[in-house]
């Protein structure tokens, strides 16, 4: 009998664990599904240039896990069961019978990611723009389209996304009033090298910035500042951190009070040894004890750990335990500029960064090999192991620690 393994999420760590599992374990052992809500990978750090009016190429998941054993399942997962090792997917419209569709497992991988997080701050559900998701990115992009000269964008968020998405607003669209609201300094985490460039290429681009600023409401028109201050805003693009998908909290896993699955170095659950959380999903820990942030940075090496961890322990071998760590932090400042600021394992900046056009061809390149190693999951195929009887019982039993 087949041990059953269901992917949930197609996201970068979701489809790159659906890819490693399938060229390291062998077809006849083992049926693997990945479920996602839509039928194509979306390249989710590029959604600030989808916004601004770019086309990206299309990556269809039929094309991209063609004879790797991989079922594709496309639908939204509506429920989880982790004790009865069952998920539930309601199919789009159109797809079928509009019924619900069960799946059961033998091994779970929990890769649902994040959305976006309104911190509930009043307003913003109801006015603010959102670029976390391609759904997002492409309201946000009819609404762009549709400013006249002079009118005003105002980016919330003064971390990575917001960085990129306010650069490549102002870059593309010059004849917009366009303005960055950071609660902290400007890249105040960044060397000194680091925030000297951003500056300057805040300045370039005619970028007004609002440090120090908490946004404590929005509007249709505006958005408030704690202090009262009322900055116009006919576009609001919220961009303060990302929330994960609350599936996993309605279930009975292990889980922080932000909704991630608690897990060990292996991403294995610790409350349910049948299920692994990669990515966003994920409470995984990195250098220093530290939490490893909601990045690709982190999430793919998650996806390999909990891949390699599966396929080993199925059929027997040694499981790998290869800690997470950071060597940079890629930014893009438009199409033509960027800044590549190196940190410590723990990622922390360091003296050293990158900027200018050699910067946005680094960034360039990092995000095509990303996206090219999820769409070619079967380079470099190693040898398919099989999957040793023992080994499948003990997983698809495992002894669960109490919640």
């Amino acid at each position: 009998m087949q041990h059953r393994i269901v992917v949930l999420g197609a996201g970068y760590t979701g489809a790159t664990a659906a890819g490693r599992l399938a060229k390291r374990l062998h077809r006849e052992d083992v049926a693997i599904t990945l479920v996602n809500a839509e039928p194509d990978f979306v390249e989710r750090v590029r959604m600030h240039q989808l916004a601004v009016g770019q086309d990206l190429a299309p990556r269809p998941f039929d094309e991209m896990f063609e004879g790797t054993g991989v079922a594709l399942k496309q639908g939204k997962v509506t429920a989880v069961d982790v004790d009865r090792r069952t998920v539930t997917v309601a199919t789009p419209e159109g797809a079928g019978p509009g019924e619900d569709e069960v799946l059961a497992y033998d091994t779970l991988v929990y890769a649902l990611g994040s959305g976006w997080n309104d911190q509930g701050v009043p307003g913003t559900a109801e006015h603010a723009h959102e670029i976390a998701g391609r759904p997002g990115a492409l309201r946000l992009r009819e609404r762009l389209a549709g400013l006249a000269a002079g009118e005003s964008v105002v980016v919330v968020g003064g971390g990575l996304t917001g960085l990129e998405a306010v650069t490549e607003i102002a870059e593309t669209r010059p004849d917009l009033d366009v303005a960055l609201a950071a609660r902290g300094g400007l890249g105040d985490w960044l060397s000194a090298k680091g925030s000297r460039h951003l500056r300057k290429v805040f300045d370039r681009l005619g970028i007004t910035v609002h440090e120090h600023t908490a946004v404590t409401a929005v509007e249709a028109d505006r958005v408030t500042t704690a202090d009262g201050t009322s900055i116009p805003a006919a576009v609001t693009v919220w961009t303060t951190g990302f929330a994960v998908h609350p599936i996993a909290r309605a279930t009975t896993l292990e889980v922080t009070g932000t909704g991630q699955i608690v897990v060990d170095g292996t991403m294995r659950s610790l409350s349910h040894p049948d299920v692994y959380a990669v990515g966003d999903a994920a409470l995984a820990m990195g250098p220093g004890d530290k939490p490893l942030r909601m990045s690709c940075a982190s999430g793919v090496f998650t996806a390999f750990q909990a891949a390699d961890a599966i396929a080993a322990r199925l059929t027997g071998g040694k499981v790998p335990n290869v800690p997470v760590r950071y060597f940079n932090q890629c930014i893009s400042l438009g199409r033509k500029d960027g800044l590549i600021q190196f940190v410590t394992a723990d990622d922390r900046a360091v003296r050293s960064a990158l900027t200018g056009r050699l910067a946005a061809f680094y960034k360039e390149i990092i995000c095509k090999g990303a996206a090219w190693s999820v769409a070619h999951p079967m380079v470099l195929a190693v040898r398919r192991r099989r999957v040793e009887r023992e080994a499948v019982v003990a997983e698809a039993s495992p002894v669960r620690t109490a919640a």
